[in-house]
Parts: structure tokens; sequence; C-alpha cells
């Protein structure tokens, strides 16, 4: 079974003093390697003036993992960044620390302290979503019901991510009309018996892909 994991659900800044160095610290939820990027890249055009702009992201509970020190001392910036998001459970989630030299060393061990610390003070001020294992379950009726069916879909706990209104069944019935319904992996059973309860056990269902879902 796929893990859950935690997300934020805005964009936060925050920013610490220590020892004269400015350490501005933003985080971003990012669904893509692409999108992390930029929102790097982006940081990085904002304080472009800064002495660094050091980096971490990771995508997916358990994906890509990525750290940059941006000219810091090697594993002093991006590595804390990024161990600080995997400890507390998160994904899908960049980290850009902006630092301001203030002209004090902290050396190694205070730097590695300083940019962890401002990811961490900076996610205990971000709205924390919760990331459950989902699968997408296709569903599909008969014309007469998909009306009544999307009615009850659309009002019902349930996600919908996509419709298709002209699939072929295959024994030459004729088309059907297929919704495709993410549903948390500890609701399958409530939710295979609610679709068996509002289409009078018409429906066909279908499991596909493993997701993650909000909760």
């Amino acid at each position: 079974m796929t893990a859950p994991y935690r997300t934020i659900g805005n964009v936060v800044e925050h920013e610490t003093e220590i020892r004269r160095s400015r350490f501005i610290c933003a985080l971003a939820p990012v669904a893509t390697e692409e999108a992390a990027r930029e929102f790097v890249a982006g940081r990085r055009r904002l304080y472009a003036d800064a002495s660094h702009n050091c980096t971490a992201y990771v995508i997916g509970g358990g994906g890509v993992r990525r750290a940059d020190d941006d000219g810091e001392p090697g594993g002093t910036a991006g590595t804390p960044m990024l161990e600080m998001l995997t400890r507390r459970g998160f994904a899908d989630v960049v980290a850009v620390v902006t630092r301001y030299f203030g002209g004090v060393l902290l050396g190694a061990g205070g730097l590695a302290r300083a940019y962890g610390g401002a990811v961490g003070e900076t996610l205990d001020r971000a709205e924390v979503v919760e990331m459950v294992p989902a699968a997408v379950v296709t569903v599909s009726v008969g014309h007469a019901q998909a009306g009544r069916l999307e009615s009850d879909l659309r009002s019902s706990p349930y996600a919908v991510r996509g419709v298709d209104y002209s699939v072929d069944d295959g024994d030459g019935h004729g088309a059907r009309v297929a919704f495709e319904v993410a549903v948390a992996e500890d609701r399958l059973s409530a939710f295979g018996e609610w679709v068996a309860a509002v289409t009078a056990g018409r429906a066909e269902t279908a499991l596909g892909e493993t997701v993650h879902l909000a909760r």
C-alpha cells in the first residue's frame, strides 16, 4: 500500500536572523519537478543580490528529492533543508532559503542548523494538508442512468476526475458513460456499496491507478 504524506496548501515565507545573517525561507506546494524548478528560478531572480539561494524539494511520497547548497560548504544547506522536509513527512513541497551574509562565519554545524531550522520554522507557519493513498475507480452506467449518477457523485464526498460519455461496453449493448472517481483506499468498500445503492446494482466498476488525495 502506498504511504500517506503531508504537503502544504499555500506559499509561505518566514525570515530569521542568526549572528547578523538574514535567512529568508519560502515554501510552496508543487506537483512536479518542473514547477519546483520554476519556483526556485523565481526566488533567485527576486533575490539575485543575495549571498546564497539554497534549495530543496520533494515530489511525491518517496519520489524525486533534490537539494542544492548554492555555494555554501557541501552538505551544510540543501541537505539539512531536505532532511527537515522528509523527517517531518512532507512531499510535493519546494523550499528556498535565501541568505544575506552578515559578516560572521557560522561554521558547518551552525549553517546546517540555520538552514534546516529556517525550513522547520516556516513549516510551522504553513497550512498543512494530509495526503492519503487513493485509487482511481471507473464507474460506468448506461446513458439513462448517467445524469442521476453524475448528480449524486458531484454532491457526494467522492472526487470526480473525469467523465467519458462514449464508452463502448464491448458486449454489443452500445455506449455507456464512464466516471473516473478518486477514492481513498480505506473508503473503497464503502464506495462500492454506495455505487451499488444509487444505481440499483447496474453500474460496473474497475480499479485503476493509485494516486494521493487530500483529506
